[in-house]
């Protein structure tokens, strides 16, 4: 895999030596043997295999976890357990499979630390890099998000709730996102039970607007809690003014996008669950349960 820096540096090398060739090896420059051209196209098919080795992963794992007392009484509620796994790991192996190998966790409480002490920094998945941020309250998905804005680093980011799973694999969803010029792109699911979610209205295969659960939904699809954004998001946030709950509002920023006519979207063929409740909590085990031993079969 080749990393910026080392892609600079063998530019670099070409262009001091006046030779036409570079040599790479465990991803440095060693000498002067692959023609630059070669070299280009190399770099060409490293960015198809690896889609996310140029945006950042996001993990948003805050909140207060009132909805799973007592069993968040004494923990986060992403650290919870989904089937054989923690909670946190879930979000974490569907970022580090589409090839995202920087990722920061947002998350806050009394049980922050617990997330070190668990994940460490990331090689157990592959990560170059894993980074944690602190959010005092419960000030909403959106500011939670701006949290990350250094991080961030005027780069795109893919941004996951940590509470979800998803059966689908976002790989080539990821390398769409990277083709996408400027905006941002969000994924729906068809449900039954709309009114729980953000619900998108769709006309002629765009989104022309998101409703946080609307007694009346314009439709069966649910906004789901994975979330692809330029830089530009930052901007958005900044302006953003408390709801009536007293946070800044994801759905908020994903109708910026929409107004400023820069918001694409995908529907998830797998299954797809929020585990927040004791109910949903139970089914995420369950799906992921299933999914193992159909594998295995």
């Amino acid at each position: 895999m080749l990393s910026k820096f080392h892609s600079q540096k063998i530019t670099n090398l070409a262009n001091e030596t006046g030779k036409t060739h570079v040599m790479i090896c465990d991803g440095r420059a060693v000498s002067v043997v692959m023609s630059v051209s070669e070299y280009e196209k190399l770099k060409s098919e490293n960015k198809k295999n690896n889609p996310g080795e140029n945006i950042k992963g996001i993990i948003l794992a805050g909140g207060t976890g009132t909805r799973l007392l007592p069993a968040t009484k004494v923990t986060n509620k992403h650290l919870l357990p989904i089937y054989n796994k923690p909670m946190i790991y879930y979000p974490l192996q569907t970022l580090a499979a589409a090839g995202i190998r920087e990722i920061m966790i947002v998350t806050g409480g009394n049980n922050s630390g617990d997330f070190l002490r668990l994940l460490g920094n990331g090689q157990e998945f592959g990560l170059r890099s894993l980074q944690y941020a602190y959010q005092e309250g419960a000030g909403g998905i959106a500011e939670a998000l701006g949290l990350t804005e250094n991080f961030a680093d005027n780069q795109k980011v893919v941004v996951i709730l940590g509470d979800n799973v998803f059966e689908d694999d976002i790989k080539m969803a990821v390398l769409n996102f990277q083709k996408q010029k400027r905006g941002g792109r969000v994924f729906l699911k068809e449900v039954q039970d709309a009114k729980r979610f953000g619900v998108a209205e769709v006309e002629n295969g765009k989104i022309i607007n998101i409703e946080e659960k609307p007694k009346d939904p314009k439709s069966n699809l649910a906004v789901t809690g994975i979330y692809m954004y330029d830089p530009h998001v930052y901007e958005i946030i900044k302006t953003l003014k408390p709801s009536n709950r007293g946070e800044l509002e994801i759905t908020d920023v994903n109708n910026q996008y929409i107004k400023e006519g820069i918001m694409e979207y995908e529907v998830l063929r797998g299954w797809w669950t929020d585990a927040g409740i004791p109910e949903t909590l139970h089914r995420a085990s369950a799906l992921v349960r299933d999914q193992i031993l159909n594998e295995k079969k």
